[in-house]
């Protein structure tokens, strides 16, 4: 049975292995902060399988691991400001995209880590808005994760600032960026099932590595609730940080 398996994966049983671990992992961390999950599954994948098969199986995984977290978030999802987010998100990708082709990319990575990494600290050193941020500043969030996503592939660091700074509190924030990445993570599926980039074998891994990938998101679910509102808030903006940071180390690579 497991001799098929690899075989049907095209892996040496070590190669499972690291691919299980990293799945686990990523779930672990999807199932807890909401977020980080697809920076650590492609970095951690990619040592074993192709980028272009690992990119479109991680969109899975985060659609799949969003959907199956939704029944447990939906009374905290404030779903108004998710709906201006994903407008100004897929308004402003086609802008990003242009960058990507006319700018040097790498600049503007560092600058997005920086900018990142001094947000995260301000607002655990106690920065936060007064109030819930209005449409405007909604919607120019959602233009700003969208320019950052054609031209970089990176989404959520605008859209998590904005919840964390946000006095909405912790749990609705977790709550709406998990739901606001089951809408750009369905369209990039679609855009790839579109390029035929989602073919049997990038569906099979998924599927083979579903339970794994389950079971790991609702213990990371498990310990979100098990976890006071302060300390998730510290444990999740280090987090972000860490991310900013291994995106400086990926500029540097």
């Amino acid at each position: 049975m497991l001799s098929e398996i690899l075989s049907a994966l095209d892996l040496h049983i070590a190669e499972l292995a690291i691919c299980t671990v990293a799945v686990l992992a990523g779930a672990y961390l999807k199932g807890y902060t909401g977020f980080g999950a697809s920076m650590l599954w492609v970095t951690s994948l990619s040592l074993v399988l192709p980028p272009i098969e690992v990119v479109p199986m991680v969109l899975l995984f985060e659609v799949v691991t969003s959907i199956f977290l939704l029944p447990r978030i939906w009374n905290d999802i404030r779903w108004n400001s998710i709906l201006l987010l994903l407008i100004g998100t897929w308004i402003a990708t086609p802008i990003g995209i242009y960058g990507l082709a006319n700018l040097p990319a790498n600049p503007i990575r560092i600058a997005l880590a920086i900018v990142v990494f001094v947000a995260a600290i301000l607002i655990l050193r106690g920065f936060a808005l007064r109030h819930e941020p209005g449409k405007p500043a909604t919607l120019g969030t959602g233009l700003a994760a969208g320019i950052l996503n054609g031209s970089m592939g990176i989404v959520g660091p605008p859209v998590i600032l904005f919840y964390f700074s946000s006095p909405i509190g912790v749990v609705a924030g977790r709550a709406s960026i998990i739901a606001f990445f089951i809408g750009t993570d369905t369209v990039g599926s679609a855009m790839f099932a579109g390029q035929g980039l989602l073919g049997s074998e990038v569906l099979y891994r998924t599927a083979v590595f579903l339970p794994v990938l389950l079971a790991g998101v609702a213990f990371g679910h498990r310990g979100f609730v098990a976890t006071d509102v302060e300390t998730f808030k510290e444990i999740a903006l280090m987090v972000l940080m860490v991310l900013a940071v291994g995106l400086v180390v990926r500029v540097i690579l």
